[in-house]
């Protein structure tokens, strides 16, 4: 984006693309292992390390439609968002470290029938299903202190369901456009169960 600021006040037009929104995808399966991935290029190339799929949010997508998406199109395996464990922020960490970084780490469930696994060829170099101890004592998740902290978020929701995360209550601004606002998740539902007949629908299936 070119500007040419013409007046002689100070120029109030913010910086373009000053964050990114970014998802990593919880999905466990009956059997307590966890969906993970290896990547093609990019800073874990070469590296062994299992992780969980990840991606950035789309313009005009949702956290919760984008976590969906990146875990169908990595994986081929179909998902419901569940709620949002944790998120995440990292400032100057990219283009040029001028940018802010913004992290949701998802819970989602997975729908029936979608257990076996088709990778994405370009961008994935391998995928599978991993016991969740296995994938939680990685020595990367070990040593690198955010990825422990989230790692340990994941097995701790595996283990006592009573972990309570946030979820999505589709809603609308005050000039009547679509919106989503994260909360608790009894509140969620709470809040979903008192909405008018005409708005009982949610993005997400419980």
């Amino acid at each position: 984006m070119l500007v040419s600021w013409l007046s002689d006040l100070h120029n109030t037009i913010p910086a373009n693309a000053s964050h990114r929104i970014g998802i990593a995808a919880f999905v466990l399966n009956s059997n307590r292992e966890v969906l993970v991935v290896q990547e093609i290029g990019g800073p874990f190339d070469g590296t062994g390390v299992w992780k969980l799929p990840t991606g950035v949010i789309k313009e005009g997508e949702g956290v919760w439609a984008g976590a969906e998406r990146e875990v169908e199109e990595e994986t081929g395996i179909k998902t419901t968002f569940k709620e949002v464990l944790a998120f995440r922020e990292s400032h100057k960490s990219f283009s040029e470290k001028r940018k802010t970084d913004i992290m949701f780490l998802c819970e989602l469930n997975m729908k029936p029938g979608t257990f076996e696994i088709k990778k994405e060829k370009t961008e994935i170099y391998a995928a599978k299903w991993m016991p969740i101890e296995e994938y939680v004592n990685q020595p990367w998740n070990q040593e690198k202190e955010l990825f422990r902290f989230m790692a340990n978020i994941c097995l701790k929701r595996s283990q006592e369901m009573e972990y309570v995360g946030f979820s999505t209550v589709r809603t609308t601004t005050s000039t009547g456009r679509e919106s989503y606002l994260y909360c608790n998740t009894d509140h969620a539902n709470l809040l979903n169960a008192t909405r008018g007949p005409a708005s009982t629908s949610t993005p997400t299936s419980r």
